[in-house]
């Protein structure tokens, strides 16, 4: 069966049976409405919270705690010691899934928002009777009755059109309303915005009336599409689970691997088994940073935050850290890279062209110039609304409200020209003959005719030219000329508006476009376009100097589409543009080979979006996408990071996102990506901080079993150093600001985990500092009083060499001592609070009991204190010798 679009008519009538003029019967609807179900988008089914709950157990870290929770527990009751590691481990990881379920409650709710979209009540034909029924009750067959300011309630075939107009850029991306025709189209393979047949479900009547026979519902209409697109769209994991993930598998094999080890060196030695079992299961805690998962969800809560107060929503936590690693931006035109607001900003008259981007001053203007802009102001249907601030409000078709705007730059206001010059007669604009006149008495009592309109159809009238203040005869060498400048404009993706006039004494006894529109005087040309906004230029070349690639996909025409990217920089010479119908034809295959070499896609549909999101992500991009319309949201929701306009955006396009922008303001995207690189460092160094003291654990607790020094700490010592003192100073390392250089390397390699050469050499050689220092500690004060305060000592050196390291992590490559403290304050306080816990627990005799340790003298103190300084030297010295191996990190 062909297409609805392909078929005239009667044949759609035919097919469903149905009167134009009678329209369904009741119980012919009714009977229709149980086999199709009510005109209303399926809802897809939520996860339970406890199923939410439960799914932030699934990680390999968090498996490995419940683990060494439950062995904890085991012990504790076996050594009479009770379950408080246990308690502790479980306490953490419950509070972590807690947030875990509050931000993804925040589930996506785009299908909702999709029906809220649908017009709640529409003007049905029934029964020969127009009356008004809920939207939901339509059905396939049904005759629609409709007017301007109607929402389009479902998908329908026009079988009648007067002037018609649609405003479909939520669907399509086309800016401009599209002009609607009753007549068959005879190409077969044609995209949504050139349909000019056919009325889309959410579409706004913004001039003229008709009528339609539904053809889809609910589901089955385009937007339904969308909405099953939804629906079916993988949620995409992001860089930093996947390294989360990666790295917890890592440490429990490294994990794993040490106990085993350490608990058959021990067996070798003659040690008791559960002693050995006790020291396996500390270093196992010790393996694990328990802190970790908690620190990186609140690193990135705060890092959402901070960018409210740039504009920017967060709707999921993990998008902060995605934006960071952003290194494809997909962005719509329309209201996104553009100011989605049809304007003036060329014209010809006389010959001459005239600028109007810059708008010469009123009192400048030509007598040619001022005809031009009066015939074409009066020659308008728009409404032009004044407000006690001295600002205007515009209502009506855009490329009217264009010419009311620059009119109204010039001192030409709508209102008083259209009083001066009242409208007596009106011939409107139909689609057939592409012209509107008017006719306006003027100040010298004859009445003067405007017609605005298409360059042929305005040109196909006109016999007289006005050039200088003088009117002659239009010459073949005018006509050419004509033809050039409107080419000329046409490529630069101009819309054009020919406009001319004829004076006459009286009005003709029949007033049509017979009598009214002919041996016209030709003005002149006015070219618009929906003009970049002016910050998008400066935003873009910030993409590129970071290593980012804007590209632009949008439901627009190729040649609008490539001048808007070519002005702004994002279409460069080599680059490659190519329509939607093409694209339909290149096999995945050969899209996701050369998807490199296009900068711009145009007339695409929403499943060409999805599809070149894909082919993006192919390559190992992490891929953001930017989009206000419903046609955005299934590319939304499929990239790594989808972005929103907040003012003009949909409602689906907000719910299908994960960030929305408040001021629409695409360089807004820039400071997100800026932020999102320094929440990412951040969460950088308190991995390497976290790890580093980690190692440290290891290192201490591994050596001295492999050497039969005995058991010099505790898990509960462990627990409470990862937990507690490191925890804090990891969370303040989320306020460090930005270094100078992050908007100017390019984005890390989305395939590289946490594990880089400098990552790996730093983490190594600093947790070795810090555990040899320990256990050294270690030895001296089992040598001076035994296990106990042997590991006293050893649990203060691990302490505050981690609190006095942190100071360290500043910057991978420049000295600390170059970084003001006072640059992060939060991080002074949480060292100074961390280290009065650590204090409370070493003075406080009844804590001292809990943790088994002992009161130190004066002498063990300085030991305590100069060892604890050694990791600031010892880092200092490597950076100053510049062996950090930080080059392959950017």
């Amino acid at each position: 069966m062909k297409p609805f679009f392909n078929q005239p008519v009667g044949e759609v009538l035919q097919q469903f049976n149905v009167s134009p003029d009678q329209g369904l019967s009741s119980a012919e609807a009714k009977k229709k409405l149980e086999e199709a179900g009510p005109n209303q988008l399926a809802s897809k089914k939520q996860k339970s919270i406890a199923v939410i709950f439960f799914e932030q157990f699934r990680s390999s870290m968090v498996v490995i705690l419940l683990i060494a929770a439950a062995v904890s527990g085991v012990i504790g009751v076996m050594e009479g010691e009770g379950l408080t590691e246990t308690f502790i481990i479980l306490a953490i990881l419950i509070v972590n899934a807690i947030i875990g379920v509050m931000e993804e409650t925040k589930a996506q709710s785009s299908l909702d928002a999709l029906n809220k979209m649908s017009a709640p009540r529409s003007k049905v034909l029934r029964d020969g009777e127009v009356t008004e029924t809920v939207s939901t009750q339509l059905v396939p067959g049904d005759i629609v009755i409709l007017d301007t300011g109607d929402i389009i309630p479902a998908d329908m075939r026009l079988i009648e059109a007067v002037n018609l107009k649609i405003q479909e850029s939520a669907l399509t991306g086309e800016s401009v309303p599209a002009e609607k025709s009753t007549e068959a189209i005879d190409t077969e393979d044609v995209p949504l915005g050139d349909r000019d047949n056919m009325a889309f479900s959410t579409g706004v009547i913004t001039y003229g009336r008709g009528k339609g026979v539904i053809v889809s519902t609910g589901m089955d209409t385009e937007v339904g599409k969308i909405a099953g697109m939804l629906q079916s769209a993988q949620e995409t994991e992001t860089p930093m689970g996947k390294r989360l993930e990666q790295l917890g598998k890592i440490l429990g094999y490294v994990a794993l691997g040490i106990c085993v080890l350490i608990f058959a060196v021990g067996m070798l030695y003659g040690n008791h088994w559960l002693e050995m079992f006790m020291m396996a299961v500390s270093l196992a805690v010790a393996a694990i940073p328990e802190g970790l998962q908690i620190v990186s969800t609140i690193v990135l809560a705060i890092g959402v935050q901070r960018l409210v107060k740039l504009n920017a929503i967060v709707r999921t936590l993990p998008s902060v850290e995605s934006l960071g690693s952003t290194t494809v931006i997909c962005s719509d035109k329309t209201g996104t890279l553009t100011q989605n607001k049809m304007t003036v900003v060329e014209g010809m008259v006389s010959g001459n062209r005239c600028d109007f981007r810059n708008p010469p001053v009123p009192e400048e203007l030509s007598d040619d110039e001022r005809i031009l802009l009066n015939s074409s102001l009066l020659c308008t249907d728009a409404h032009l609304k004044m407000l006690p601030d001295g600002t205007h409000e515009n209502a009506g078709d855009p490329t009217e409200t264009a010419i009311v705007d620059i009119a109204l730059a010039l001192n030409l206001n709508k209102n008083e020209e259209d009083r001066k010059y009242p409208r007596v007669s009106e011939v409107p604009f139909d689609s057939e003959r592409k012209r509107m006149a008017t006719v306006n008495q003027m100040a010298n009592g004859k009445l003067r005719v405007n017609v605005k309109g298409g360059l042929d159809e305005v040109l196909a009238v006109t016999t007289h030219i006005l050039m200088h203040g003088k009117v002659r005869t239009i010459t073949e060498e005018d006509i050419t000329t004509i033809r050039n400048e409107n080419n000329r404009m046409a490529k630069s993706a101009l819309r054009v508006l020919s406009v001319a006039y004829r004076d006459i004494d009286r009005l003709p006894d029949r007033v049509d476009a017979e009598t009214i529109e002919r041996n016209l005087v030709f003005i002149g040309m006015l070219g618009m376009i929906d003009p970049a906004r002016p910050e998008v230029v400066e935003a873009v070349k910030k993409c590129k100097t970071a290593g980012i690639r804007p590209v632009m996909i949008t439901g627009d025409h190729k040649v609008t589409a490539v001048a808007i990217a070519a002005e702004i920089g994002i279409y460069t010479e080599g680059d490659k543009a190519v329509a939607g119908n093409v694209l339909q034809e290149i096999p995945d295959e050969e899209l996701y080979r050369d998807i490199e070499k296009y900068s711009v896609y145009a007339r695409v549909a929403p499943e060409h979006k999805v599809r070149i999101v894909k082919a993006w992500q192919s390559h190992g991009d992490i891929v953001a996408m930017t989009g206000d319309g419903v046609n955005d949201a299934p590319a939304l929701k499929q990239a790594d990071i989808g972005v929103s306009m907040g003012i003009v955006g949909t409602e689906v396009a907000k719910d299908a996102s994960d960030v929305v922008l408040t001021d629409d303001n695409f360089a807004t995207i820039v400071g997100a990506v800026e932020e999102g690189r320094r929440i990412y460092d951040n969460i950088l160094k308190a991995i390497q901080f976290l790890l580093s003291a980690n190692v440290g654990e290891v290192l201490l607790i591994f050596i001295a079993s492999v050497f039969n020094l005995g058991n010099p700490l505790t898990p509960i010592m462990i627990l409470w150093i990862n937990l507690v003192t490191d925890s804090l100073p990891a969370l303040a390392l989320s306020m460090d600001p930005a270094e100078k250089d992050i908007m100017t390397r390019h984005p890390r390699d989305p395939k590289r985990g946490f594990f880089t050469r400098g990552m790996t050499w730093r983490i190594f050689y600093q947790g070795m500092t810090i555990g040899l220092i320990s256990l050294a500690a270690y030895r001296i004060g089992f040598n001076d009083g035994g296990q106990q305060l042997g590991q006293t000592m050893a649990f203060a050196v691990l302490a505050f060499s981690q609190l006095l390291h942190v100071r360290n992590l500043h910057s991978n490559r420049r000295s600390s001592f170059r970084t003001s403290p006072m640059s992060n304050k939060a991080l002074v306080l949480a060292i100074l609070a961390s280290a009065v816990l650590m204090l409370i627990v070493l003075f406080l005799p009844a804590i001292r009991d809990i943790f088994k340790i002992v009161e130190m003298d004066g002498v063990h103190w300085l030991y305590v204190v100069g060892l604890s300084f050694v990791p600031i030297v010892v880092v200092e010295a490597v950076k100053l010798l510049g062996i950090n191996h930080t080059r392959d990190e950017y």
